[in-house]
């Protein structure tokens, strides 16, 4: 689904990861960080996509509320989780959104 943004300027954090054959609570985890996600202050949406690699792009208002998500307790715990279990590489980007626009039928 492709997420619902307000108006530019906002924030994007990408997440692009290449997964190990672990599979046993990942699923879990990424359904209990997403809606863990959309309960932060700042949160603005999420899109996601997997095939040879994953990536991942969470929206949120400000460099604050994306800081504060970074430092979340249970968000930590499932960094760890990812770079024990599940994550052979990743790569995190911030990026400020200066510009967006979009069409539907």
């Amino acid at each position: 689904m492709i997420a619902d943004t307000p108006s530019p300027p906002y924030y994007a954090v990408i997440f692009t990861s290449i997964r190990t054959e672990n599979k046993e609570g990942y699923q879990e985890m990424a359904v209990k960080m997403e809606e863990l996600a959309k309960q932060q202050p700042g949160y603005l949406g999420f899109e996601s996509a997997r095939d040879t690699i994953g990536i991942s792009v969470s929206y949120w208002k400000d460099l604050e509320s994306i800081r504060k998500w970074k430092k979340h307790s249970e968000h930590l715990l499932a960094q760890e989780m990812g770079i024990k279990n599940w994550y052979s590489r990743y790569k995190v980007r911030i990026a400020r959104v200066e510009r967006d626009y979009d069409f539907s039928v």
